[in-house]
């Protein structure tokens, strides 16, 4: 499989507008609508609620992700979870690093949380278009959930076939629309030309002067305007850094010019309750329906990008072992990151209809939107200090620390939110914020209470019975984590039930710290008719150990691997065991052959 590919210029920009951009794209189709629900809009406050969203996309997008964030990763790959793993290289140890892995833990909580909130606000906002079709106007509320939760079903349903056939059509169907809020956005500022003023920084000054505290709390629905500015950094490795940079520049004019068109529209028409469709109304009654459907596709694409996103997060947690073990799919031949996990899927898709129902209206949805946008934010921001700190590149701490202190004004301003939904991210975020503390805390009990033996101890028993001549003919193969700790399961086996093959393979899955490359190992004389096979591989690489194998001539009989039965009167280590009983085992996870395997099973106190 390839990591990707080398696209052309525009190829590069284009595939990027329809994998990267939906998220932030279809803010404009609720971000304004819900500013000016809870403050006039007055000349100053147009005009100063303008300049807090240019500067606001400039600093917390283009700056902090597409300058900064976006100039660190590891071969291309970028997230949370990636400058986790650059920490824990400039670090080594020490108490810098166990911040910096809490604060990845909470960070990549906040995006997970994130990912149910931000299909079910984009869907909803975009049917509830439907308002200004003449006829249409006396349509329930109910109806347009369930309408917006079939969308959402059929978006969930169609994920296990994989995108790759469809991403094609992402792309150009992207252009269309950020060419639309675009074109839009220009023909209704070319009625008011003296809005383009906005983006001087005065009028955000006179907005909080007149505004106070208000003011400072509207930020909380400000920030809906840079809502998946985080996904740059978290696709790189899709696409590369240039071409998602290069898009940026493209879709920040699109956005902040239809923003400036909005503001203008809103003048003329302060009791609009709909602002981008009663603009687009107001151009041209022709082109409304059209364009409703154009915007509907686009949250469609904005989150099916959400939830490969959701994925790729959650195939990185358990290449790095924070995460249990999930069934993982892979739907493309050409896109190592096309990847689809079932229980992830449908989790997801409960969890976001729910919420359309719980929530009923756009509206109230963006009262729960925010909290964890900007949490992740401030978050990446406080890693990036880290990095930074430890690098040639010192200059670049103060630059970052001020974009942190803004983060944090903006994370702070959604508190009031709390009581109004914003409670619903926080308690979605908990769900994966708990499985990584326990299932990492666990795995370290766990290994503490099974007792290995080192190796040595261990050959010393096994010489002596492989040395009777009693062996079973064939190939076995026993899983372990590394050749200097023989697991409890490969003692009981081979020393306490004599089970020994005449060529005995042990093998370790070693998963290294870089997203892809993949080498194997094969040490032959580890003792008589004892092997050890590694495989190094990035916690990005899809693993194929059967074929692995095949390539250095192991033909296995057999197929030995552990189970834990844990015996624990513990909540916590409760939890732990109800996990790995729920959750597929190493073997289930890499799908090795199902008629080769046989588990052997180790009770354990915790």
């Amino acid at each position: 499989m390839i990591h990707k590919t080398q696209d052309s210029f525009w190829g590069g920009i284009v595939k990027a507008l329809g994998l990267v951009f939906g998220d932030i794209g279809t803010s404009p189709i609720y971000t304004l609508t819900v500013v000016f629900t809870l403050t006039k809009p007055t000349h100053a406050n147009v005009y100063g609620i303008l300049c807090l969203v240019f500067w606001t996309m400039t600093i917390l997008v283009t700056a902090e992700y597409a300058w900064l964030a976006m100039s660190l990763g590891k071969k291309g790959q970028g997230g949370e979870i990636v400058l986790r793993e650059i920490i824990i290289k400039l670090f080594k140890q020490g108490r810098v690093l166990a911040f910096a892995g809490f604060l990845s833990f909470l960070g990549v909580s906040l995006l997970l949380g994130d990912g149910v909130i931000t299909p079910a606000i984009s869907i909803l906002s975009a049917v509830e278009g439907l308002l200004l079709i003449p006829g249409l106007e006396a349509t329930r509320q109910g109806v347009l959930v369930a309408i917006a939760a079939l969308i959402a079903f059929t978006l969930f349903f169609f994920q296990s076939r994989g995108t790759d056939k469809m991403a094609g059509v992402f792309g150009p169907v992207m252009i269309l629309y950020f060419g639309s809020l675009l074109v839009s956005g220009l023909v209704s500022i070319s009625g008011t030309p003296g809005i383009v003023a906005a983006i001087n920084p005065m009028y955000a000054i006179d907005f909080f002067r007149e505004n106070g505290i208000a003011g400072y709390f509207v930020l909380s629905e400000v920030i809906l305007c840079s809502t998946g500015g985080e996904a740059l950094y978290a696709d790189m490795g899709h696409l590369g850094k240039k071409p998602i940079i290069r898009a940026w520049y493209f879709v920040f004019a699109a956005l902040y010019l239809n923003y400036l068109g909005q503001g203008a529209f809103l003048l003329k028409h302060p009791d609009a309750k709909n602002i981008l469709f009663g603009m687009i109304q107001e151009q041209s009654s022709l082109l409304y329906i059209p364009f409703l459907l154009l915007t509907i596709m686009a949250t469609i694409i904005a989150s099916q990008s959400i939830i490969s996103g959701v994925f790729s997060i959650v195939y990185q947690g358990i290449t790095t072992r924070l995460m249990p073990l999930f069934k993982v799919d892979y739907t493309s031949k050409h896109i190592q990151s096309q990847i689809y996990i079932g229980v992830v899927n449908w989790t997801l898709m409960c969890a976001v209809i729910f919420v359309m129902f719980f929530f009923q209206r756009s509206v109230n949805l963006a009262a729960a939107y925010g909290m964890a946008v900007t949490g992740s934010m401030t978050i990446t921001a406080l890693m990036m200090i880290m990095v930074f700190s430890k690098t040639t590149k010192k200059w670049k701490v103060p630059i970052v620390a001020v974009i942190a202190v803004i983060d944090l004004i903006y994370f702070t301003s959604t508190f009031p939110k709390f009581v109004h939904g914003a409670y619903w991210s926080i308690a979605l975020a908990s769900v994966p914020f708990i499985t990584i503390q326990v299932w990492t805390k666990g795995q370290r009990q766990l290994y503490r209470a099974l007792r290995p033996l080192d190796l040595e101890t261990f050959m010393l028993s096994y010489e002596q019975i492989y040395g009777k001549s009693k062996n079973i003919p064939g190939t076995a193969l026993f899983f372990l984590k590394a050749l200097d700790v023989i697991p409890p399961y490969i003692v009981h086996c081979m020393i306490r039930s004599n089970i020994i093959y005449e060529r005995n393979i042990l093998i370790s899955i070693v998963r290294t710290d870089e997203p892809f490359g993949n080498i194997a190992r094969h040490k032959k004389d580890v003792g008589a008719g004892l092997e050890y096979f590694q495989i190094s591989a990035g916690y990005m690489e899809v693993l194929d150990i059967e074929k692995q194998l095949k390539e250095h001539g192991i033909q296995e009989k057999v197929i030995f691997y552990g189970i834990e039965d844990i015996e624990t009167k513990n909540p916590v280590w409760k939890l732990f065991a109800l996990m790995k009983k729920l959750t597929p085992n190493f073997v289930q996870f890499n799908k090795l052959p199902a008629t080769k395997l046989q588990g052997v099973m180790t009770r354990v106190e915790m």
